[in-house]
């Protein structure tokens, strides 16, 4: 239990180096941005667009991606439900989040999960040129913690389920 609070007294103390040095309007509102890329629209429009436009392996992207979702999100609703861990600014009333999240608890973060997973399966597919997109993933990631709504470990955690699910999804589907 002592490692718990320990982690947890970091996890805070993090969380404040970065929430309060992003006291910038522009940065907030890049992070706002990014934040929504994350939306899960991706996960669909990229598959798409690789088919129509005849991509080789948009198929198998398209199978790896849906098997993941399958797998990560009610993994992730059930995490989080299961944590129950509040908001910061849930936890700290002197905290204001930028945004309002869709739901109540932050650990992990869904966003930042759903981003290491696209990112992890465009590069299991297409190979490691789309490693680009690990850093519009942890971009994401920083976004949340930026915006007020998660903890640093609970965009960890996220990227770490996002990775993880699609490794196991890549596995069960010969890959």
């Amino acid at each position: 239990m002592e490692l718990i609070d320990t982690l947890q007294r970091l996890d805070r103390v993090l969380f404040g180096v970065f929430y309060t040095r992003s006291n910038r309007h522009r940065l907030r509102s890049l992070a706002r941005t990014l934040s929504r890329s994350a939306d899960g629209y991706l996960h669909a429009l990229i598959p798409v667009v690789l088919m129509i436009s005849g991509a080789p392996q948009a198929s198998a992207l398209l199978g790896l991606l849906a098997l993941s979702l399958l797998i990560e999100r009610p993994l992730y609703w059930c995490s989080k439900n299961s944590f129950k861990r509040l908001r910061p600014a849930d936890a700290n009333p002197s905290i204001k989040s930028v945004i309002h999240a869709g739901d109540q608890f932050s650990f992990p973060s869904g966003h930042t999960s759903g981003a290491f997973l696209l990112a992890t399966s465009l590069v299991l597919v297409y190979g490691p040129l789309l490693g680009v997109m690990y850093l519009w993933s942890v971009m994401i990631a920083v976004s949340r913690v930026v915006l007020g709504v998660h903890y640093p470990g609970d965009t960890l955690a996220g990227a770490l389920m996002g990775v993880g699910v699609v490794l196991m999804a890549a596995m069960l589907l010969g890959g």
